[in-house]
């Protein structure tokens, strides 16, 4: 009898053996597509540089994915930092939803350290204009935020010691007609309650903002404020969602506001830099090395010299030659990753450039001499 059985337990294991190894189901791929890209950004001299996206929603608000998708999308872009920033006051789901304000949060955070993300605590106080749209970040309690006066809800922030960003301050939805100061925006910026103002948001971007961030030493932003799956709005293969550079002292939590309360961050967004003067130097220095000079025909008697400039960053350069008469071209441009080679005459030993798609105000934009660095 138990030879029996034996002969019945090695028959079923060979059938479980062959549903396995079924020819008919067959799987079409092998292999995982779960990979991250690594974003090719230098440090500069007594910093490290992170990349953050520090306003995104999920189905907790007004956001058509879960919590753990916006790690995961992050993750994959190389991306260093996030914020999940659910609204307070407007969560269209909740009858369909369990959780509190702090249930994102709650939810993304295992997937974050998971994935070596530092995840910020955030929410976004939504009122009308003044004061608009602002995130709260580094906040401990997402629920005590939820209170029927505004200003009740940005002393409560005060309170977490949360750091204040001033969302989409142009957004037409608020400001149709001009994008303005309001006196509640130049009273909390002159008692340090504003921490920061986004230049740039989802897809667009506000000159006269990043005035403001200088003028007041406020931390600038880049921000996707997604709410979509993130591959809908931007297209990885041929762009990048907006983001913030961030230079820290330590790559923490407490590294991250550090940097931002000292006002160390740049604006990334639709192949253009904004931010503080030097802090744009110091990147640009940072990204662009410039090559001894050469003579194509080896004779050093030519009328020209040649230089090879090699971009080792993902930005994007353009140029405009400050000069008429270097010999240099009047416009140039250089790609991510590559290198290009510009003359110029042999006697010249400056060649001052205008980079027109870097800014530092509203209507200034970052100038170098590629000779002299």
């Amino acid at each position: 009898m138990r030879i029996k059985l034996i002969i019945i337990f090695l028959i079923g294991l060979s059938l479980i053996s062959q549903a396995q190894n079924n020819p008919n189901n067959t799987p079409l791929l092998n292999g995982n597509n779960n990979q991250r890209n690594h974003l090719l950004i230098p440090n500069i001299t007594g910093f490290i540089t992170l990349t953050g996206d520090f306003h995104t929603h999920t189905v907790f608000s007004d956001g058509e994915v879960w919590p753990t998708v916006r790690v995961q999308e992050a993750w994959e872009e190389g991306i260093d930092i996030i914020a999940i920033t659910d609204h307070i006051e407007y969560r269209p789901h909740k009858t369909y939803l369990q959780g509190d304000h702090n249930t994102s949060f709650d939810i993304a955070q295992i997937e974050a350290k998971k994935k070596n993300i530092l995840l910020i605590k955030g929410s976004e106080i939504t009122r009308g204009m003044p004061p608009g749209h602002l995130n709260a970040l580094f906040i401990n309690d997402a629920n005590l935020l939820d209170k029927t006066d505004w200003k009740d809800a940005l002393n409560e922030a005060s309170q977490q010691n949360a750091l204040l960003i001033w969302n989409h301050p142009g957004w037409r939805v608020q400001q149709p007609d001009s994008t303005k100061l309001f006196d509640i925006h130049k009273e909390l910026i002159a008692n340090k309650r504003i921490s920061g103002i986004e230049v740039a948001n989802y897809t667009e971007w506000y000159p006269i903002a990043l005035d403001w961030c200088i003028t007041n030493h406020l931390a600038v932003f880049a921000n996707s404020d997604i709410h979509e799956p993130i591959q809908q709005v931007f297209d990885r293969s041929v762009t990048h969602r907006p983001m913030t550079l961030v230079f820290v002292r330590e790559n923490s939590l407490d590294g991250v506001k550090e940097a931002i309360t000292s006002a160390r961050t740049i604006a990334w967004f639709d192949k253009q830099l904004a931010g503080p003067t030097d802090l744009l130097a110091k990147l640009v220095k940072a990204s662009i090395k410039v090559g001894i000079p050469f003579y194509r025909t080896g004779n050093e008697e030519t009328d020209v010299k040649y230089f090879e400039i090699t971009n080792k960053s993902d930005f994007y350069f353009e140029f405009f030659n400050d000069s008429k008469t270097n010999g240099a071209p009047q416009k140039f441009s250089l790609q991510p990753r590559k290198s290009i080679i510009v003359k110029v005459f042999k006697n010249e030993r400056t060649l001052k450039c205008t980079l027109t798609n870097i800014h530092t105000g509203m209507n200034q934009n970052l100038t170098i001499d590629l000779l002299k660095r």
